[in-house]
């Protein structure tokens, strides 16, 4: 493919000041033109591959040596890394029973080959196990689909972050949190599997910092943002049952939220809950996390997840006030609608409430995987049950 010209402009990104727009848009049009006109170089026509077929092996050392080197290569989330040793990616390809070469799919924006060997030797990076390995693939799988708008923001300025719910029994196999603290650091199933995604975004898919993913500010939630639903506790039917799937069925639901925001409730009844959580304004498409407690008390006095959702809907803040000119707003999302509102219950103990939205008006809808597992699952599980945190009293 022929080498393509960039010109840049002297314009504020997303400017609405028309004097600035014209003058800048005015001082590139000679440069406009005659990119457009002047002949191809032959560089341009021809241009060179930009990099070599890689080595199957990259380095040797020691692990002070190799997270350095992974590190001075780009090839890290800036935080220290497991090496991928041979034995290492063999045992964490025991956790599915596809073939290391099998493609699960290709990542943009590079269109790298996420193989399953690939897939697992960022999951040693993250420090995942074995038994990560069929949510990861499901995760790869979700990331792809069109609907996701993956291929918007990994690269986006807006700085959305994957946020993946898993739903099934599954979530206690590998110990997903979905109670106290469940969004927080401590817990290797949320933490690694996240991370993990974020390495095959960056390695993979080609994802770079600064290069592709052009986010402003960036997010911390691309760390990692992952979470079980409280399907025990829940007084509703789970995520992925309301989504068509079997309630045996594993799952992993996917959608990209760029803010997160928790309040608590005016008052305790299921009135002030439903308020409460209408007023933190649900846009575009939205995911309200509530605590088991506060299910339960709109559970008893007959709300249903509808209901609820209807109600939030009809009473969230509006975006766009009547006397606010909307043709000079500019990435303003419009309120979500019933597709766009997803209904979580996890959490612990107390009377937090939160609600990851995607805010930015970009058109991408929920997306929900079913996790295969191997033939060999509950070995695989039983070989890994224990690694778990045990705290000593104090």
């Amino acid at each position: 493919m022929p080498g393509i010209r960039v010109l840049p402009l002297n314009v504020a990104c997303e400017s609405t000041v028309a004097a600035e727009i014209e003058a800048g848009t005015t001082a590139a049009m000679p440069g406009i033109v005659e990119a457009l006109t002047k002949p191809l170089t032959e560089e341009e026509k021809n241009p060179k591959p930009a990099a070599a077929e890689p080595r199957r092996i990259a380095f040797k050392g020691d692990y002070e040596d190799v997270n350095r080197f992974f590190y001075r290569n780009g090839w890290t989330d800036g935080l220290p890394i497991f090496p991928p040793t041979e034995e290492a990616v063999k045992e964490m390809m025991t956790g599915t029973d596809l073939p290391p070469d099998h493609v699960v799919a290709k990542v943009i924006p590079r269109l790298g080959k996420a193989t399953v060997e690939k897939i697992a030797i960022n999951a040693v990076m993250a420090g995942a196990l074995p038994t990560h390995m069929p949510v990861l693939i499901a995760a790869v799988q979700a990331l792809m689909d069109q609907r996701s708008r993956f291929d918007t923001f990994e690269v986006s300025t807006g700085s959305w972050a994957p946020f993946f719910a898993i739903n099934g029994p599954i979530r206690n196999d590998i110990r997903v949190n979905y109670s106290s603290g469940a969004l927080s650091p401590g817990d290797i199933a949320n933490a690694a599997i996240g991370r993990a995604v974020g390495l095959i975004v960056k390695n993979i898919g080609g994802a770079r910092k600064g290069i592709e993913d052009m986010g402003v500010i960036g997010n911390p939630s691309k760390y990692s943002l992952v979470i079980g639903e409280s399907e025990e506790e829940s007084p509703w039917e789970p995520l992925h049952v309301e989504r068509g799937f079997a309630k045996e069925e594993n799952t992993v639901t996917l959608f990209f939220p760029n803010s997160f925001v928790q309040s608590v409730p005016r008052e305790t009844s299921a009135e002030g809950i439903a308020k409460s959580l209408a007023a933190m304004g649900p846009w575009n498409m939205s995911c309200l996390i509530v605590i088991p407690s506060h299910a339960k008390v709109l559970s008893d006095a007959g709300w249903t997840k509808k209901k609820l959702r209807d109600f939030v809907l009809q009473n969230a803040p509006n975006p766009f006030p009547s006397n606010q000119d909307t043709s000079q707003i500019l990435s303003q999302p419009p309120a979500a609608d019933s597709d766009g509102l997803m209904i979580l219950v996890a959490g612990g103990p107390g009377a937090w409430m939160a609600m990851l939205r995607s805010v930015g008006g970009i058109e991408n809808g929920f997306i929900t995987k079913k996790i295969e597992l191997p033939r060999n699952w509950d070995k695989l599980v039983a070989k890994y049950r224990n690694v778990v945190p045990v705290y000593r009293g104090y």
